[in-house]
Order: C-alpha cells, then sequence, then structure tokens
C-alpha cells in the first residue's frame, strides 16, 4: 500500500510575479495546460502497478479550499488534507501524515512524499524507480530518489551514493548545493546524484527515525495531531503545539543521520521548476530560435529566451537570453542568467508593504473568484463570480456601501433592513441586467441558486475600502 503525501508548502517567491504568496506555483498550470502541478502530482501514480491510496496533502491552511477544489476536478475525492498553522519546513510535515496514517490504521502503509511544485516528464520511469523504492522501503530502509545528472547544476543539493543495495544504493552522503568547480567534479566522478527531495517511507519507520534523531519535533508534532479538529476533508492540528514544533527539513532531522538511509537513482525527466530559468529549460523549443513562449507574444530577432504573457500582447525586438513574465498588474525583465534572484524583488515589495507579492488581482475564495477592475481611495469596481450552489458569507461592513449588477446567472441576495440588523433579513433574485444597492452596515449574503456561474460588477464607495473590513455573521467554510 502506497499513499502519497503532497507537500503543498512554499510561496514560489522566485516564480513572482505569476506565482503569489496566496496562490503559489504549485496552483498554476506552468507545465501542463490542463493540470496544474499539484494535480499532476497526486495523479503520478496512476501507472504503478501497486495499491495506491488517495492522497495526503499537507498545506497551509491559507490553501485548504484551493487544494480541494483542484483535487475534485480531477476526481480525487476521498483526499485527507491536512492544514499546516505555520510553515515548519518538511519533517514535521510529514510526522502529521505518518500520524494520520497510523491513526487510520494503516501504519504499514509506504508514504511517498513528494513536493507539490515538481515536474516529472516520463511516468513510466517514476513509476519504475518507486517500484525499486518500494522494496526497500518493505526491508526498513528509509529511501530518497537521487535525479541522475547531466550538468554541473549549482541550484541542487547532490546525495553520494554508497555501496549498491537490491535496485538502489546506500548513501554515503548528503551534499549541500555546491559551487561550479565543485558540481563539476561531482559530475565527472559518476558517483553523485541531485537530491530530488522525494522519499518513500514506512509511516512507522519515520516515526521511529524521528524518535531516535529528532525527538523534539516529534512530541510536539504528537501533540498538535492529538489536539487536531477534523472537518470534512480537513485536519487541523493544533496551534500552539505545532507552533513551538522546531523548523527542519527531512534530510536535516533524519535522513544525514540515520544508518538506514538507501538512494534510488532515476532519470525521469524531472524539473523542480525553482525558478523562470528552469521553466525555460523545460519548455524552450529549437524550432522558435530557442525560445519559450506562451500567451499573446511576438517576437522579432529575438532567441533563447523566455516570453509569457497573461493579459495582453508582448512584443520583444533584439533581444537574447531574457525571462519576460507579464501578468495583469506586474511585468518582471530579467536576464536568464541572474533569473533565481528573482526573490529579491519579492521581498522588496513585502518591505515596501506593497500587496503585488501577496496576490493577484483576480483572487480565489471557496465560493468562486473576484478580480480588482479599477481601485482608488474612494471606490473599488469588482468583477465577482460565484460558481453555482455557492454562496458568500452573512456579512457586513463599517464602512463602505455597495453597489451590485448582474452581468450572468441569477443572484440571490438577503438585506437587513437595518445597520447590523439580522432580525427582519429579506431574500429576492436579481437577474441579468438587474441591480440592487447595499447601504453601508446592511447585513447582506450573495448566492447563486443556479447551474450556471454568477457574474456581477461590484462598485465599492467609503472611506475605507480594505478586504479585512467584514464581519461574518455565518459562513459555510468556518471563517465567521
Amino acid at each position: 500500500m502506497i499513499i502519497p503525501v503532497i507537500l503543498s508548502g512554499g510561496s514560489g517567491s522566485r516564480l513572482w510575479p505569476v506565482s503569489r504568496e496566496h496562490y503559489p506555483k504549485q496552483f498554476l498550470n506552468l507545465h501542463n495546460e490542463k493540470l496544474s502541478l499539484l494535480q499532476e502530482a497526486a495523479l503520478r501514480l496512476s501507472d504503478v502497478d501497486v495499491d495506491v491510496q488517495a492522497p495526503l496533502i499537507v498545506c497551509n491552511q491559507e490553501h485548504r479550499f484551493l487544494v480541494a477544489e483542484q483535487m475534485q476536478q480531477i476526481g480525487i475525492n476521498k483526499v485527507g488534507i491536512i492544514l499546516e498553522p505555520c510553515g515548519r519546513n518538511t519533517a514535521p510535515a510529514l510526522a502529521l501524515a505518518a500520524l494520520a496514517a497510523i491513526a487510520d490504521g494503516r501504519e504499514d502503509a509506504q508514504l511517498l512524499v513528494m513536493p507539490a511544485d515538481h515536474v516529472i516528464k516520463d511516468t513510466q520511469a517514476f513509476s519504475q524507480a518507486i517500484g525499486h523504492g518500494s522494496e526497500l522501503a518493505s526491508s526498513g530502509k528509509l529511501v530518497t530518489f537521487g535525479i541522475e545528472p547531466n550538468v554541473a547544476h549549482t541550484g541542487y543539493g547532490y546525495i553520494k551514493r554508497g555501496q549498491p543495495l537490491a535496485a538502489g544504493f546506500i548513501v554515503d552522503s548528503f551534499v549541500e548545493k555546491p559551487d561550479l568547480a565543485k558540481a563539476e567534479e561531482y559530475l565527472a566522478t559518476g558517483e553523485y546524484l541531485w537530491n530530488s527531495g522525494i522519499f518513500l517511507v514506512e509511516a512507522k519507520m519515520y516515526l521511529e527515525a524521528l524518535a531516535i534523531h529528532a525527538s523534539d519535533i516529534l512530541e510536539e508534532c504528537q501533540k498538535a495531531f492529538a489536539k487536531r479538529n477534523e472537518d470534512l476533508d480537513f485536519i487541523r492540528v493544533d496551534v500552539e503545539a505545532f507552533s513551538r514544533c522546531r523548523s527542519e527539513s527531512i534530510d536535516y532531522a533524519v535522513m544525514e543521520h540515520t544508518d538506514q538511509a538507501a538512494v534510488v537513482p532515476m532519470s525521469p525527466g524531472w524539473s523542480d521548476i525553482g525558478a523562470w530559468d528552469a521553466l525555460y529549460e523545460l519548455a524552450a523549443e529549437p524550432s522558435l530560435n530557442g525560445n519559450a513562449l506562451r500567451g499573446d507574444v511576438i517576437l522579432h530577432d529575438t532567441r533563447n529566451s523566455l516570453v509569457h504573457s497573461e493579459s495582453r500582447l508582448v512584443a520583444t525586438v533584439g533581444v537574447e537570453n531574457l525571462v519576460v513574465i507579464e501578468t495583469e498588474d506586474a511585468v518582471l525583465v530579467a536576464s536568464r542568467e541572474h533569473a533565481q534572484a528573482t526573490k529579491h524583488i519579492v521581498n522588496a515589495l513585502k518591505k515596501a508593504g506593497r500587496k503585488e507579492y501577496q496576490s493577484h488581482r483576480r483572487v480565489y475564495r471557496p465560493w468562486g473568484h473576484y478580480r480588482t477592475l479599477a481601485l482608488t481611495d474612494s471606490f473599488q469596481v469588482k468583477e465577482i463570480v460565484v460558481k453555482p450552489g455557492c454562496k458568500l458569507s452573512l456579512q457586513m461592513h463599517h464602512h463602505r456601501a455597495e453597489h451590485w449588477v448582474v452581468v450572468n446567472g441569477t443572484a440571490q441576495v438577503t438585506q437587513s433592513d437595518g445597520y447590523g440588523n439580522t432580525d427582519n433579513l429579506r431574500s429576492f433574485i436579481l437577474a441579468e441586467d438587474q441591480s440592487t444597492y447595499i447601504p453601508l452596515g446592511t447585513v447582506h449574503r450573495l448566492e447563486n441558486p443556479g447551474v450556471i456561474p454568477l457574474k456581477l460588477i461590484e462598485v465599492q464607495t467609503g472611506a475605507y475600502l480594505g478586504e479585512d473590513d467584514i464581519v461574518r455573521y455565518s459562513d459555510d467554510y468556518g471563517r465567521q
């Protein structure tokens, strides 16, 4: 039995401006036009000839509805979603997943730990490597997978393989990201593999290893899990206990210390898409002068560049080795050579108190999404789309009034007759081209009773237009 454990943390700052804190790269269709990176990871074991269970996904609690919706889109309805109240790296995340598997009576299950933001092109080669790793894990080994290197890469950690062991090797040592000279030396020896960050371990064996090498992490995770709350597919661990947990990777906490570490080499067309240069390497086409293109772009005398457009025409003339990324509210232009440094722009945006590092103009919610069309100090215009059968919370605002105009579908509006009054609520239907006014302080709710998406234009007016000016009285998604 194999349980995929998908680690869906991180903010993907080196893929800004497409990846944002509230909508990071694992939810994006960066590599596959039909599937996000998270969805690709969840479907990756479909060809493995073993008993593959529904996945466990460990994610930030802010992303819980994105994860649930993306799993529903690909027909995975029995997923377990473990919510981290704060990021504590991969060792505690896997501990929570192991505890969840054991609590479900699956202590002998093998946990295939995969970051949500990796690309695997050759799923057959991947499946074969997992089969080899499963044999080792069954004998009590803690298995990691090493990528057979084809270049002297300085952006990855390395694993030095030791004596042969079945279809793999005993791990000799883990090595930090090297400089170029050292990376070339590693490549020349043929003894080193890139550290993929993918693991296969039995749930009980991992917890036993954690008890030996990082008992403090295990103790806090056990406390956090013991006080868990289960809500639909969501497993909410105790905030206080988990916050006390030390932040550490699986490598540092366990793999570098145990004498049971084994590595299985593989060459499945792997990439961690850590930055724009990695995406370029995946997507570049020799027939397009070595360019990688996405969206509405026109090139002239342009070579070896990544040009990505999301909302408008992007044209380049007489350039090479560039990364050009356009979104509705930001444009990045960088040399491919320095693409890894994009995170410094994100840090500068945070320091300046700007929102572009955090969210797009389109913001996803469990009921649908909204997009800011115009924003000034005194008014804001939004496009709001509500999925069929969904509704927003019953809420009110202290600082703004709202005008709603339905442009597609049918809206059911619930509205009070006074400031903060919930005693006399009335409901009515708005069809296309109809509108209503929600005065400041009025308790209200928007709902889509139809079978097609509801789209409306909202005009907000007031002295303060921030998203935190919401008082929720009831909510289907537990946010009140």
